[in-house]
């Protein structure tokens, strides 16, 4: 019996467009003009709503953005718990693999950095709550990834064993996250950054979600 804990943005669900069309509403709500783009800035959408608004802030040439950040960043979360849901899709073949898991008898859980309320209620919407009985959320607990707390904690709601853990996530934040707790990590390549988190050096990588079963095989003989 495995634990497998997934992260949600950029892993589980594109959720991208929202994310940026929220940091823009944001930005609108200042007086700025938008500044983020679907597609181009993906990948600093699954960084956070903080990572878009310095972006945003670099690209305004602001000589002091943090103030803006912290100003935008509650406007930015209202405007995504509004439309959290518009464009985001869930990745093809994901609900198939957890799925899968499932029925095999192995654990299944999610560890993110969107804050709790906001990540329980788009897995609500995307028809996913049954299927993932644990969720840690960016303020479920005092400390977020890349702390390895909020994965362990996962891995104990679930009544899983760390030794036969894995996180399946897509960014820098779960590889330093899964490093600092000793759990292999596996990150997918359909993200925004494609094959280049090779570079980050998981444990494995996933090119589709067809493949998991075997991927996690590998991993645990």
């Amino acid at each position: 019996m495995l634990s497998v804990v997934f992260d949600l943005d950029g892993t589980l669900a594109d959720t991208a467009g929202d994310l940026i069309a929220a940091a823009n509403a944001a930005l609108g709500a200042l007086g700025h003009a938008p500044q983020l783009v679907h597609g181009p800035d993906d990948a600093t959408a699954f960084a956070g709503g903080r990572a878009m608004l310095r972006l945003a802030g670099e690209r305004m040439a602001l000589a002091e953005p943090e103030p803006m950040v912290e100003a935008g960043y509650p406007l930015l979360l209202d405007a995504y718990g509004r439309a959290i849901d518009t464009h985001t899709t869930l990745y093809p073949g994901a609900v198939a693999a957890v799925d899968r898991l499932r029925a095999a008898g192995h654990l299944v859980g999610i560890c993110t950095n969107k804050p709790e309320g906001l990540a329980v209620e788009l897995i609500a919407r995307l028809g996913l709550t049954e299927r993932f009985p644990v969720l840690i959320g960016a303020d479920t607990l005092p400390v977020r990834k890349p702390d390895p707390t909020p994965l362990f904690e996962v891995v104990t709601r679930l009544g899983g064993d760390p030794s036969r853990a894995v996180l399946i996530g897509d960014t820098i934040t779960d590889r330093k996250t899964s490093a600092a707790a000793g759990i292999p990590s596996v990150l997918v390549t359909f993200g925004p950054t494609g094959r280049a988190v090779a570079d980050l050096s998981p444990e494995a990588l996933l090119d589709h979600y067809d493949e998991l079963d075997q991927v996690l095989a590998d991993l645990f003989p």
